[in-house]
């Protein structure tokens, strides 16, 4: 196994745990750096980064092991912990029709550089703007979400479809406009993005199962396992983050992040393919 490609799927196995639940769009990371890094060959590529999103989803597994275990526990009766999984129900059920629908177009259309560094700016200049707001919390825990928000959340998740625009980010500050508190908008994003994030890499798997060989293992492995760790670390800290402070510093971040891709472009620093 050629241990650059090995030390190049490391890079984007971490790029993919830092960022898959921050506000920052981890798809839009690693379009920038598969770019960057040149690495293998577009179909394959696809393939992989959907997949190491499982690591980051068992990382979440992991985190919330014992409020999920006590959620499914209560299915079977009237309560919170039922209430709790229909809401993440019917918040995974819009993205995942249009997903189906539209998927390869959008990745046809807008899965390139330019684009993504665009979504990024117009992201953060969102976060700004969901932050200036007068934030009314009417929810304080996922416990409390209504079956209503949950699907306004859901409805917030497409956008996520676009490039750039991040899955967490759509949620969460999707969820800060409904009136949930940061934590249940942060935690409720978490809890969806394992259908979520399940359901597109195993489909994904499925789908272009003929491009993937017995040599691509060590390469899938080692990204998986990197998205695994950093996302557990990045869960951690994001939430001793918001305990304290606001998104703004992510927003900063994607305008600044955007601008930098889009200068690089323009200027011809950076050759990127698209």
């Amino acid at each position: 196994m050629d241990p650059i490609l090995l030390f190049h799927s490391l890079i984007m196995g971490l790029i993919e745990g830092i960022t898959e639940f921050l506000p920052i769009s981890s798809t839009g990371h690693l379009i920038l750096a598969g770019d960057l890094l040149n690495f293998l060959d577009k179909e394959k590529r696809d393939v992989y980064e959907i997949f190491i999103q499982l690591g980051a989803m068992l990382a979440v597994i992991w985190e919330y092991r014992r409020k999920i275990a006590s959620t499914l526990a209560g299915a079977g009766r009237a309560g919170k912990e039922r209430n709790l999984l229909l809401g993440i129900s019917i918040a995974f059920i819009p993205a995942a029709i249009l997903g189906k629908l539209f998927s390869e177009s959008i990745k046809a259309a807008l899965f390139n550089p330019v684009c993504v560094a665009t979504a990024f700016i117009v992201g953060g200049l969102i976060i700004l703007w969901a932050e200036k707001r007068q934030h009314a919390v009417r929810v304080e825990t996922v416990d409390q979400l209504s079956l209503r928000d949950a699907l306004k959340v859901g409805l917030c998740q497409c956008l996520a479809l676009i490039p750039g625009t991040s899955r967490s980010g759509a949620t969460i500050i999707g969820g800060l406009f409904f009136g949930l508190s940061r934590k249940a908008a942060t935690e409720f994003s978490f809890f969806l993005g394992i259908p979520t994030l399940g359901a597109a890499s195993l489909y994904s798997l499925y789908k272009h199962r003929a491009a993937l060989s017995a040599d691509d293992i060590g390469v899938f492995a080692v990204g998986f396992i990197a998205s695994f760790v950093f996302a557990f670390l990045a869960i951690r800290a994001l939430l001793r983050f918001i305990a304290s402070h606001s998104f703004i510093a992510f927003a900063w971040y994607r305008i600044g992040f955007g601008l930098l891709v889009l200068g690089s472009w323009w200027s011809g620093l950076v050759d990127w393919s698209a």
